[in-house]
């Protein structure tokens, strides 16, 4: 996986490629997709959501520019996997999950791995960041937004670096914001697809039914 999918793709961070060689993916998927943990794709997970393919999870770690003691903040820990791997980077992590099933699921795992006391899981919406741990040095985001919340740039501190995907279904755009002061830094990082970031500064719940899953049947 991290010589074919990730260095022959070009993630280049050392720290980045060793953390991805020793943590086990496919304690993060369903019993049933394990065989699958190390293929280049996303997998399906519970109430809906995905784990990242890991060449995206790399890539969103690099743009992140993590260092240990990087404060993170995490919008969408699904099956904690994105977490586990900034934790294991030395990172310390708010990691936000709006489905309470998720997130407990989450915390059973870094809890076994060893990783529980870097990473701290809460049930919220995530799309409006975590404002009481304010400001954070980085912030990833795991799901699909409209557009890039305000919410969330105005919790980077100064040189912080905020990584998420933007746009509709079925092709997204990944974007990293840097602050420099007052100033945002903007710049387009490549194609991707996630699932929908639902809350206040995202997708309501029934557009990212409609643009994600289809219409409900009545």
């Amino acid at each position: 996986m991290v010589e074919r999918q990730l260095r022959g793709r070009g993630i280049r961070d050392e720290a980045v490629l060793a953390v991805m060689a020793s943590l086990p993916r496919d304690l993060f998927v369903p019993p049933d997709l394990r065989s699958q943990a190390y293929s280049d794709d996303a997998l399906p997970i519970a109430s809906g959501q995905s784990i990242s393919q890991p060449y995206m999870v790399a890539r969103m770690t690099e743009l992140l520019e993590p260092r240990p003691g990087t404060r993170v903040l995490e919008v969408g820990t699904g099956s904690g996997y994105q977490a586990a791997v900034l934790a294991a980077l030395g990172c310390s992590v708010i990691s936000v999950e709006r489905h309470a099933a998720l997130a407990d699921a989450a915390r059973a795992r870094l809890d076994n791995l060893g990783l529980a006391g870097a990473v701290t899981v809460v049930v919220g919406d995530g799309s409006v960041g975590w404002p009481e741990k304010a400001p954070f040095d980085g912030i990833v985001v795991t799901a699909a937004a409209p557009a890039v919340p305000k919410t969330l740039q105005a919790q980077l501190a100064d040189g912080g670096r905020l990584v998420i995907p933007v746009g509709p279904r079925r092709r997204q755009e990944l974007i990293l914001i840097v602050r420099h002061g007052d100033a945002l830094e903007r710049r387009e990082c490549g194609a991707c697809v996630f699932v929908p970031l639902v809350g206040k500064s995202g997708f309501s719940e029934d557009d990212a039914r409609r643009r994600w899953f289809g219409r409900p049947t009545l």
